[in-house]
């Protein structure tokens, strides 16, 4: 079976930046971090009041998946894939088409918000509602406590059930495919040495080099949108 770990440069052909690339955020506008570490976040009005305005305006709101998605789809549906472990928060891979069951989300999803309170959930259309309304920094409507998206940003811990279905599913698959990834976020990162020590072959598909590449068996540079349509074709 294969375990693919994707990246944020997999959804830069959807219209979506990625973070470290050549044209990434970070390097676009370092201070940009702010707004998606939560020690800032929970201090700072205007950093939420900014944050917000960030997912307000994303692109990821109206994108839609590109051909790169669409190849893991056809993947699953040809019975080879597992699990997809992802990075990102956009939800093009469910929107492609992917079953929910197999995608795991390392750090959550944009769609949905919650009170640091209470705990309690609504969505990102509900409270771009209210900003729109006149509510800059909207509080929770239950208690209100600071709301944030369902997101995991810098400084919190990743969900402990899905990082260990991703442990769980890197060490039973024969072959790990990692797309549009700089590999330097841990534990993310991780998988693919770990896939190495459990005897899977690793395939990289990055414009960019990585940590990793010494250990791959094959490394990809062409373009994600083709590239990952052509290794699908080959490995069906």
């Amino acid at each position: 079976m294969i375990t693919v770990l994707t990246g944020a440069g997999i959804s830069t052909d959807s219209g979506i930046p990625d973070f470290r690339g050549p044209s990434g955020l970070w390097r676009n506008d370092p201070d940009h971090e702010k707004l998606v570490t939560i020690d800032y976040y929970l201090a700072d009005p205007e950093i939420r009041r900014r944050s917000w305005q960030f997912r307000r305006d994303s692109p990821a709101r109206t994108a839609a998946p590109n051909a790169a998605h669409l190849a893991l789809v056809e993947l699953e549906r040809a019975g080879l894939l597992d699990r997809l472990v992802t990075q990102n928060i956009d939800g093009l891979h469910q929107k492609a088409g992917s079953s929910p069951e197999r995608v795991l989300e390392l750090h959550g999803n944009m769609s949905g918000v919650l009170c640091v309170r209470c705990g309690a959930r609504s969505t990102l259309a509900e409270a771009l509602e209210r900003i729109d309304a006149g509510e800059p920094d909207p509080a929770c409507q239950e208690c209100g406590g600071i709301l944030k998206t369902t997101t995991v940003m810098f400084g919190e811990s990743l969900p402990e059930r899905v990082v260990a279905e991703a442990v769980e599913a890197t060490q039973r698959c024969r072959l790990f495919i990692a797309i549009g990834t700089s590999l330097q976020v841990q534990p993310a990162a991780s998988l693919a040495g770990l896939a190495v020590r459990s005897g899977a072959r690793l395939v990289i598909v990055n414009a960019e080099p990585t940590p990793y590449d010494d250990f791959a068996h094959e490394l990809i540079r062409d373009p994600i949108g083709e590239a990952v349509p052509h290794l699908v074709a080959r490995l069906s």
